[in-house]
């Protein structure tokens, strides 16, 4: 891929990236990747991690303080913990020119939205955005310049939402190589409560009831399923919190099918078992690896 796989007009001429981790470290890394030549500027609550992700040429430049990296920037992406982002959104729009862009990668989009509904300082704009990509890792170290590629990428724009903006956080992303979906706030975040919100509590549940002295025994089907539970609690305590409302109906609907496992084993209905094995891996083949 490179960039001339991607017409669309430029998205930026500088980028800010608020918080250098696994997702802000991989997003500097494939706009390098990829022959951005805006600077690339980062900023978080650690310096010497930046000195870090600079010294490994993720990022062009470190900024002492969000306001500093704003004020730098025509378009900023805030990758911090969810439970810190409308705090550094607002911190950013207020160091900002007027037209530039906001947008963060967090995976709850409704609380954020809400709170950053009403126009921002400075004529900034900001729009929601949540990239499908990552991993149980943390960190910087962890950066991949590819992570983005074939992905999909949800942005959460209102009745408010300029076009041109949009034009621009969608042309972003594509950049990165992801496909772009538009959604309401609340509907993504109804629908990441199944698809991720809820797997993470499943696995996280499932690594707590085997005791460590039966690790012995545990085969792939076991590590491959509980891998995601390996996230940072801190990161996914905001998350789970965030989404509570969604993730309670997403648990409600789980609670009703794993019961219908435990009755179909207690009444040893083979008949019952195999239909629900059957749909499970009817839907499993067809998500795909």
């Amino acid at each position: 891929m490179s960039r001339q796989s991607h017409p669309s007009p430029p998205f930026a001429t500088s980028v800010a990236v608020i918080g250098v981790g696994l997702i802000g470290g991989s997003i500097a890394a494939g706009l390098k990747r990829l022959g951005f030549t805006g600077p690339v500027i980062g900023a978080g609550r650690n310096r010497a991690r930046l000195e870090q992700a600079h010294a490994r040429g993720l990022i062009d430049s470190i900024a002492d303080d969000v306001a500093t990296a704003a004020s730098s920037a025509d378009l900023i992406v805030v990758s911090t913990p969810v439970d810190r982002i409308v705090e550094d959104v607002r911190a950013a729009a207020d160091a900002c020119h007027p037209g530039t862009l906001l947008t963060d990668a967090g995976s709850v989009k409704q609380h954020i939205c809400r709170s950053l509904e009403n126009a921002l300082p400075g004529g900034a704009t900001f729009i929601g955005s949540h990239p499908l990509a990552g991993s149980e890792k943390r960190g910087f170290e962890h950066a991949d310049a590819h992570l983005f590629e074939g992905r999909v990428c949800v942005v959460t724009p209102d009745g408010r939402t300029p076009p041109e903006a949009l034009h621009r956080l969608k042309a972003f992303w594509r950049f990165l190589g992801m496909s772009v979906l538009e959604m309401p706030a609340d509907e993504h975040d109804a629908a990441l409560a199944r698809t991720s919100h809820l797997p993470h509590v499943a696995a996280a549940a499932l690594a707590d009831a085997v005791p460590p002295d039966l690790y012995e025994l545990a085969g792939t089907g076991f590590r491959d399923t509980t891998r995601i539970a390996a996230g940072s609690p801190d990161l996914w305590v905001g998350i789970l919190l965030d989404n509570a409302e969604s993730l309670l109906a997403a648990l409600d609907a789980y609670a009703e099918r794993f019961q219908d496992f435990r009755e179909a084993v207690a009444r040893r209905d083979a008949a019952r078992l195999r239909q629900l094995l059957g749909v499970a891996k009817q839907n499993r083949d067809a998500l795909g690896r």
